[in-house]
């Protein structure tokens, strides 16, 4: 866990436009920082947010844990042509030291969706402005920074516009069934959909050593057993299970999978979340993404010694 806490992904982005394609380092109404923690402010995430809106933006976030659950928000404003830097560890507030979880951004909007440039004791999700145009628009990037290991590494940001749950009139109230879909995301439809995700993995199936961190969030319950392909450098393939017991934020280590063959040591893990049968441990219908379908990003982070860095790799997905 520590190691993963000090990681993080060089996220590039595929063709704006593109149907599927994952979107970073554009404009929204708002967006997604999907993994964030701190232990103290010599290890924290920072966020680094943009206006570009051509005027005053009141600026709504939300704290959620793994689960999606709410935990804590606030809001800043920012002025035309502004960068703040947002530091986990010192927005957070006490007892979330070590919590890890995830951060939404949103430009607050009036009854109407209009922006509002004061931050007010309520706020709706303004209303997200034509392509290239200015309006509501801010744009983010992410750290994780350890001072102790002298590691500045790069955090994906997921742009959105962001959709909300007809409900979801109050973005200081969201809840796990609030944010339903972000554009940057790959957009996986309910079962018997066949979006599918490439994730790459590098090990040496021993303690310690090179380690990789399969992460992978959501907008929809994602938990259960999922049966996947896992193939080596040399396209030898294994049907083997990797298991998510977090609903929207979660992980896994390669290296835990079970009969996985000792020569893999170095590949990708075919998974296509809603194509197969539903995974064993999964909520109730129709409480998970294979049911309701969503939004999912996935990412690698590889701990590899041998370089001396931690390598980050995008999840590839196609349909």
């Amino acid at each position: 866990m520590k190691k993963f806490a000090m990681a993080a992904v060089a996220a590039a982005a595929l063709s704006a436009g593109v149907a599927q394609a994952y979107t970073v380092g554009t404009f929204s109404n708002g967006l997604v920082v999907p993994n964030v923690i701190h232990n103290g402010p010599t290890d924290t995430t920072a966020v680094g947010l943009i206006n570009q809106s051509g005027a005053t933006r009141a600026i709504y976030w939300t704290f959620f844990d793994q689960d999606s659950n709410h935990v804590t928000d606030g809001c800043f404003t920012m002025t035309d042509k502004d960068y703040e830097p947002f530091v986990w560890s010192g927005q957070s507030g006490g007892g979330l030291e070590g919590v890890r979880g995830y951060l939404v951004f949103t430009v607050g909007g009036d009854a109407a969706n209009v922006p509002i440039t004061t931050c007010a004791g309520t706020a709706t999700l303004a209303a997200d402005a034509d392509a290239g145009a200015a309006a509501t628009e801010i744009a983010a990037n992410a750290f994780q920074v350890n001072v102790t290991a002298a590691d500045v590494a790069f955090i994906p940001v997921i742009d959105g516009p962001l959709t909300l749950a007809a409900a979801t009139t109050d973005v200081t109230t969201m809840g796990p069934d609030s944010l339903t879909a972000v554009a940057g995301a790959a957009q996986v439809a309910a079962a018997p959909a066949a979006t599918q995700f490439s994730m790459r993995y590098a090990i040496d199936q021993a303690a310690g050593g090179t380690d990789t961190a399969v992460v992978v969030w959501s907008t929809g319950s994602q938990k259960g057993t999922h049966t996947v392909n896992i193939y080596d450098n040399a396209q030898n393939r294994k049907s083997v299970n990797f298991v998510l017991t977090k609903a929207e934020l979660d992980w896994f280590n390669p290296e835990s999978i079970l009969g996985l063959p000792a020569t893999h040591k170095d590949g990708f893990i075919e998974w296509a979340p809603n194509a197969g049968a539903r995974p064993v441990g999964a909520p109730a219908a129709p409480a998970s993404l294979y049911d309701v379908g969503g939004s999912v990003f996935t990412y690698s982070v590889i701990i590899a010694p041998a370089f001396g860095a931690v390598q980050s790799v995008l999840g590839a997905h196609r349909l």
